[in-house]
Parts: C-alpha cells; sequence; structure tokens
C-alpha cells in the first residue's frame, strides 16, 4: 500500500506503469515543499525493489531500508556542503551529477532496480544540468530519475521535455485534518489548526505534530507583527532593519516571516468580507476579529499585493533593507472611528 496522503490520479498512473511494464526512466515531480514529492518518490522506489505480489509492501527488508534511508540503490541528490564554509551550497554541482552517472552505469547492488532522486533540481547548476541532459537522454536499463522541484521555471526545457511531468497540488484542508486525527493521532482540534496551516503541505503538519517548536515559532512572529501593526514609524524600522540582517544570513527565515504577514493579512480580508470560518489562524479569530475593524477592506488588500511585491523584490536580489523599510511604512494606518484615517 502506498503511503502517501491524497495523489490519487498520480499514484494511480504510477501504479499502472509498474502493472503495465510501462514506467518512463525520468519523472519530474512539481510541487510546493511538503506537499508530498519526496515521500511519492521514494514509495516509487519501493514499490521497484519490494520483494512482495504487491508492491510496496512496506515490511519486506527492501521496503524498509528504502524507508530508512539504507539501501544500496536509492540515493538522493541535493544540495551538499560546501567543505570551506559549512554551509549548504547554492547549487547542485557537477560533480554531484557525475557521481550519480557513474552509479547509474553500474547494475543494481541488491533490488531490481536503482533509483536516483534529485530533491531541488530547480538548484542544478547549467553544467549540473547539461551533464544530466545526456543521461536523460541515453537512458540506463533498470534505473528510474525521479526529479523534485517547487518551480519548474528554473529547469531547462531540455532536461523538463526528458522527463513525465507529474503536478502535485495542495490538498484540501480536510483530507490533511482527517489524515493527521486517523493516521498520526493528532487531537481533532489540533488536527484542525495544522491542517489550516499547512497551506494543503501534509509534511508541514505531520512535521508540526511531532516538534511543538514550529508552533512556537510562529506564535513569536504572530506576536511580533500584532505588535508592530500598532508600533510607530521608529519601531517598524528597527523591525525592517532586524529582518534585513537575518536576510543576509537566512534567507529563508525572513520568507517565511512574510508568509506569515500574508497569511495574516489574508485572514484580516476574510473577516472583513464576512468570511471569519475560512481564516487559517483559527487560533487567533478573536484577534483577527477585534483588530479587523481598524481598517477598510480597500487598505488590507492593498498592503497584502505590498507583501507579494517585497518578497518579489526580495527573491530579484533588490537591496533588502530597503525593500523591508518600504514594507514597513507601507502598513496601512487604522482607520478613525469617524471614517478617516490615522496614519502610523
Amino acid at each position: 500500500m502506498w503511503q502517501l496522503i491524497g495523489h490519487k490520479a498520480a499514484v494511480s498512473l504510477l501504479q499502472n506503469g509498474l502493472s503495465l511494464g510501462t514506467l518512463a526512466h525520468a519523472y519530474l515531480l512539481v510541487g510546493p515543499p511538503r506537499v508530498g514529492k519526496m515521500t511519492l518518490a521514494l514509495e516509487l522506489a519501493r514499490a521497484l525493489n519490494c520483494r512482495e505480489n504487491e508492491p510496496p509492501c512496506g515490511r519486506c527488508d527492501s521496503c524498509r531500508k528504502i524507508a530508512s534511508g539504507l539501501h544500496a540503490d536509492v540515493q538522493v541528490i541535493a544540495l551538499a556542503l560546501d567543505e570551506k564554509t559549512g554551509k549548504p551550497r547554492t547549487e547542485i554541482g557537477i560533480d554531484q551529477v557525475r557521481e550519480m552517472q557513474h552509479a547509474a552505469s553500474l547494475p543494481p547492488f541488491e533490488g531490481d532496480s536503482r533509483v536516483f532522486i534529485i530533491n531541488g533540481a530547480e538548484s542544478l547548476s547549467l553544467e549540473a544540468a547539461n551533464c544530466l541532459l545526456k543521461t536523460l537522454e541515453e537512458p540506463v536499463g533498470h534505473t528510474v530519475f525521479i526529479l523534485l522541484a517547487t518551480s519548474e521555471g528554473q529547469l531547462p526545457e531540455t532536461v523538463m521535455s526528458r522527463c513525465q511531468r507529474l503536478k502535485l497540488h495542495p490538498l484540501a484542508v480536510t483530507e490533511v485534518e482527517s489524515a493527521l486525527v486517523e493516521r498520526w493521532d493528532v487531537e481533532p482540534g489540533q488536527a484542525r489548526l495544522l491542517a489550516r496551516l499547512s497551506h494543503g503541505c501534509p509534511g508541514w503538519a505531520i512535521a508540526a505534530a511531532a516538534d511543538d517548536s514550529l508552533l512556537t515559532q510562529r506564535q513569536e512572529g504572530l506576536d511580533r507583527l500584532f505588535s508592530v501593526m500598532d508600533a510607530d514609524c521608529e519601531e517598524r524600522l528597527a523591525c525592517a532593519a532586524e529582518m534585513a540582517g537575518q536576510f543576509s544570513q537566512d534567507r529563508g527565515r525572513v520568507y517565511q516571516a512574510l508568509e506569515l504577514w500574508l497569511d495574516c493579512w489574508r485572514d484580516l480580508l476574510l473577516v472583513k468580507a464576512g468570511k471569519p470560518e475560512m481564516v487559517r489562524n483559527i487560533d487567533h479569530a478573536e484577534t483577527l476579529a477585534s483588530i479587523a475593524g481598524g481598517w477598510g477592506l480597500s487598505q488590507v488588500r492593498n498592503f497584502i499585493g505590498d507583501i507579494l511585491a517585497a518578497g518579489e523584490q526580495l527573491r530579484q536580489n533588490a537591496n533588502p533593507r530597503l525593500v523591508l523599510d518600504v514594507l514597513m511604512l507601507d502598513i496601512p494606518g487604522k482607520e478613525r472611528a469617524g471614517g478617516g484615517s490615522l496614519a502610523a
């Protein structure tokens, strides 16, 4: 049985390929982080190497080894650590692809098929992508390549054209919620919250159920956000300076903060539109309802656009301090009781 939440169409396609012997030699799985791409890739690897009649059984030695990352014929290629800095590289290098090519030229060591999973395929350097292309153009028997990407826009068209593409969409909130309760024994109220916060990506919800620190970090971020909403210009600019400093050390942390801001202001928009039952941050529903009256609908909508624009500018390597300063100053002033606005 395939141990995957949702994505029935993709699973069905792969199962049919297995039963008919028509699997492609290369797949491209595209979807947001933690939507299930790696889980699906590992399930396919298990199905290809399972020893039972209805693969993947999840019980045989081969299935267990793949699940624990110990199978000799299943390898995951991802961003490696830089030997000088000790930090992850920014690209998957040609040296990694060449090592993979050498391994692919050898027959399976302990299973029926070799499976190579390239996690973050959009991070392939141009040299690495061109090197990989040669392998994809001349597939070796009993070898399957699975490329995982959050966005296919950064992959060369020549590489994508050699792969069968499977798009993994975010799941319905109810589907994630049910899985948390039934398969991970999460308390229903907590499952409801995690499912809404997951953006339809069950991997995040499962991790948050097991690690309280993820919700603690979220709460700290929300506390800071609510504080900045009521702050003066000086405090807002101090927050921008702090985030800009973080950006130089850990870009992902700043992008996560902007995602949290986006969720919160989206929730305010839903409250303003009379749809409070649709908010994601249901554990802060009362706070959202109490502060939503401070802004007009157009103000909230416009600031959501400002957050999206700031994220895009940072991804285009704009000056982070300038981008974040402008974002903080764009936080709309709250409306006066009489209808005017009070500048922050």
